[in-house]
């Protein structure tokens, strides 16, 4: 059977700059592909040409006869007035979907997607306007209006962007049983991980201009981890033929016959083949560095039983916790659940409805907003790097802005370029290049993951992890907040919040948890999946699973002995709080052994 769709040699450049070019993809049926690059690659305009929705400066895209392709944008707005159920009435008229299939169709995939026919605690009704919805419903919705056309193939681009945890499960579930071909834009390393089943890597330093390997996305790490080694020998190489061939020109051929000719001419391919493999070698990688104080303060922010309502709702209720150097809480929970709402708080932006909130004497404290407000549309890249004049500086030292943005991979000659006109990554590169400025004793980060590529994402992990200061980081990047967080911070929206040694003690407390009276398990759609050895992710885990039950029960030991002590014994508050760090400690080894034989099992 031919491909769904067929690029052949298309390029695509914006003014003197190539995108790419000459890039051949085919998508087939049953295609499960995860699209990477680093920001600029070009990954949203294939996306777009594959999609019919732009079109190539040369080479063509073909689709097969009455293929039907769906395209979620990176971006899912929706204009006043008109509401969930007429977004996706509108999407199956177009469609030409025929009359008497219509409502059936709209029930099951607005069901799907977790739209009710009227608003309930899990899920927003179907007569709702759609602009008025959150980000992570908006994106629901914007899948749902391309599910409608049961495409052959749906093209996602960054589709995990404002979804909550149980959004994102969600969203993996729905591929994992997908019938269609799909190509999804993502940076976020676990969903790939469990939805992809072939990568391909949008990058220069190819010399077809892309990488595609079959298997997962770590088999993919693998595969371009050999292919590198592979080009650093082959460049070593010619590198070494070049050398031996500049020699001998330099001696100057005593005869020029044929020979000596065709010699000369075959050193000039060979210089120019190594120039060309060492443009393509040359990387860019932004350079992030979140600058700590020297503050020698043991406590810089404590927060005794705050709580706060929104809405009516009591997100969360005698909340306490103390912040330390080296402190990286990790903030989980549903959208709503009151993540941003607590980071203000802690800002000093919201005030807690009880309670209080005791910071340091002199705590600096910068502030990643995840709308970005802090960023002026209507600045230049210069403003809003942060310059004054020529100059930033950057730890008591003044760096000429052209530098400056050049470590965070902007071209000086953009410097005059409104910020409006910048993509969602390089604003958040904007971004984290002025919070850089500013000596930080807490850091508050509200999903500054967002459109961000892998490469950054892996600097701004190195980063985070290295800071001296306290951090709290509010992200759905489950990679991220696993490698950096200390602790977890849980809370349910409904005035609980819970104390996790990780981001899986969280996830193994949630499958624990009771499914909801209200909430109807959903129709069986496919038949339960075999039992399957573990995945790499998994073997990860659970190879550091012993050692994590160590740390938590000596953890356990720790608390007791405090307990036994007599400065404790006699001190009443202290007691009490040492008992309820106690029981959550013992609940945490509990979920652990729960976690262990759980994976164990599935090796059985």
């Amino acid at each position: 059977m031919p491909p769904i769709l067929n690029a052949q040699n298309i390029s695509k450049r914006f003014g003197a700059t190539p995108l790419f070019q000459g890039i051949f993809f085919a998508v087939h049926e049953g295609d499960r592909i995860g699209l990477i690059g680093p920001n600029g690659a070009g990954k949203s305009t294939l996306l777009a040409m594959l999609a019919g929705e732009q079109e190539p400066d040369t080479g063509e895209v073909a689709f097969r006869k009455r293929a039907r392709v769906g395209y979620v944008h990176q971006i899912s707005e929706y204009p006043s007035g008109i509401t969930v159920r007429s977004t996706i009435e509108e999407a199956m008229a177009n469609a030409a979907v025929p009359d008497n299939e219509r409502e059936q169709r709209l029930r099951e995939t607005l069901g799907r997607a977790g739209f009710a026919d009227h608003a309930d605690s899990t899920g927003e009704s179907m007569d709702a306007e759609a602009g008025s919805l959150s980000g992570g419903w908006r994106k629901r919705l914007a899948i749902a209006e391309a599910l409608v056309l049961k495409p052959d193939v749906l093209l996602l681009d960054e589709p995990t962007n404002h979804l909550d945890l149980e959004g994102i499960e969600w969203l993996e579930g729905l591929l994992e049983a997908a019938s269609f071909a799909f190509i999804v834009v993502a940076h976020d390393r676990y969903f790939l991980e469990n939805v992809a089943t072939e990568v391909v890597e949008l990058n220069r330093i190819y010399s077809d201009g892309l990488m595609r390997l079959k298997g997962s996305y770590s088999k993919f790490l693998e595969g371009r981890e050999a292919w590198l080694e592979s080009e650093q020998r082959a460049q070593e190489g010619l590198r070494n033929r070049v050398r031996t061939e500049i020699e001998w020109l330099r001696r100057g051929a005593k005869a020029r016959t044929g020979k000596s000719r065709a010699r000369t001419d075959e050193a000039g391919r060979l210089i120019r083949e190594l120039s060309e493999m060492e443009q393509r070698a040359v990387k860019g990688v932004a350079q992030i560095d979140f600058t700590a104080t020297d503050r020698r303060t043991k406590r810089l922010l404590s927060a005794e039983a705050i709580s706060k309502e929104l809405g009516g709702r009591t997100l969360f209720r005698d909340l306490s916790f103390t912040l330390t150097p080296g402190t990286r809480l990790g903030l989980l929970g549903l959208n709503g659940t009151g993540k941003t709402t607590l980071l203000r708080i802690l800002a000093g932006e919201l005030q807690p409805d009880a309670g209080s909130v005791e910071f340091a004497a002199n705590l600096r404290v910068v502030y990643f907003d995840q709308a970005r407000e802090h960023l002026d549309p209507t600045q230049t890249l210069r403003e809003g790097l942060g310059a004054h004049g020529d100059f930033v500086i950057f730890r008591d030292r003044p760096i000429h802005v052209a530098g400056w943005a050049k470590r965070f991979l902007f071209d000086s000659g953009n410097l005059d370029r409104p910020i409006a006109s910048l993509s969602g990554g390089e604003q958040a590169r904007v971004l984290i290049a002025r919070l850089m400025l500013q000596p930080a004793d807490l850091l508050l980060l509200d999903e500054p993951t967002n459109d961000l590529d892998i490469p950054t994402l892996e600097v701004l992990e190195e980063s985070l992890t290295e800071f001296a200061g306290a951090l709290v980081l509010v992200t759905h990047d489950r990679y991220l907040l696993d490698r950096v967080s200390t602790a977890v911070l849980g809370l349910d929206g409904q005035g609980g919040a819970q104390l996790y040694a990780d981001y899986w003690q969280w996830e193994a407390a949630q499958s624990a948890r009771p499914v909801p009276a209200q909430k109807a398990a959903p129709p069986p759609t496919r038949s339960a999946p075999l039992k399957k050895k573990l995945s790499y992710l998994e073997a990860r885990e659970w190879e550091q699973m012993e050692a994590r039950i160590l740390e938590a029960e000596q953890a356990v030991e720790e608390i007791r002995a405090e307990m036994q002590s007599p400065e404790v014994v006699s001190d009443g508050p202290r007691l009490h709080s040492c008992y309820q760090r106690l029981q959550a400690a013992e609940k945490g080894v509990e979920l652990l052994y729960a976690r262990w034989a759980e994976l164990e099992a599935k090796q059985v």
